[in-house]
């Protein structure tokens, strides 16, 4: 069945644009965009803040003793 035909009979179940391409219409597959970005790295970026706050809790404990 035709794209055409699948239309007129109701059997078309394609999903539309995401919202973030008709928001960004830069953005690439894969996240070349500032938004798609940051959801990508989100994980990273928590876990670098972690990484970051233990480091500082240890050095602050070596002032310490």
């Amino acid at each position: 069945m035709g794209l055409r035909k699948a239309i007129e009979h109701g059997k078309e179940h394609r999903q539309p644009w995401p919202h973030y391409k008709l928001v960004f219409p830069e953005c690439e597959n894969h996240g070349g965009c500032d938004y798609c970005y940051r959801n990508r790295a989100h994980g990273r970026t928590k876990t670098r803040a972690a990484m970051n706050a233990a480091v500082a809790e240890a050095e602050a404990e070596a002032v310490l003793n």
